[in-house]
């Protein structure tokens, strides 16, 4: 399923993420006037979102970037407006390997959580190293989190392999 405007209500996207890790995806200046969803190609990177219940920091290691999204509560104003800003711009998180990772019931004492011990609404950026990157106490937009990513060495190395491997 793609979403192209991100005009679920939230109620709707805690229910869909449990299922398959929601997948997101979007070519930069895609543009659906009808607002129809459309079935994804199978050629096009997808962003996944998997909930902390469903998976573990390790799950990812040396493959993925993680980014964990934690909220007190599925309605928190910070956490609508982040699941927004990273839907609406997957492909540049897509393009860094990133998978994003919700967590909006401290009840449940995720192993994500466990482990990132956050307060209230937050955001963590891990490597592919597993090692924590930055954590920031408020949403951060595609553009923001694409900048971080392109600092880390990891990244950069895989820039330079790339234009290798192309040129």
């Amino acid at each position: 399923m793609i979403l192209r405007n991100f005009a679920i209500p939230l109620a709707t996207l805690a229910v869909m993420l449990p299922m398959a890790g929601l997948a997101q995806s979007a070519a930069p200046g895609d543009d659906t006037s009808s607002g129809a969803e459309a079935e994804p190609d199978a050629s096009e990177p997808t962003l996944e979102i998997y909930e902390a219940a469903d998976v573990t920091l390790d799950d990812f290691l040396w493959q993925k970037r993680p980014v964990v999204v934690f909220a007190d509560s599925p309605v928190d104003p910070n956490f609508t407006d982040q699941m927004q800003m990273v839907t609406s711009r997957p492909f540049d998180l897509v393009e860094r390997d990133v998978v994003v990772i919700t967590d909006t019931d401290p009840a449940a004492e995720t192993a994500v959580r466990e482990t990132l011990r956050p307060r209230g609404f937050s955001v963590v950026l891990i490597g592919k190293d597993g090692q924590i990157e930055q954590r920031k106490p408020s949403p951060w937009s595609s553009r923001e989190l694409s900048r971080a990513i392109d600092k880390m060495p990891l990244r950069q190395r895989e820039v330079r392999e790339q234009k290798g491997s192309s040129g």
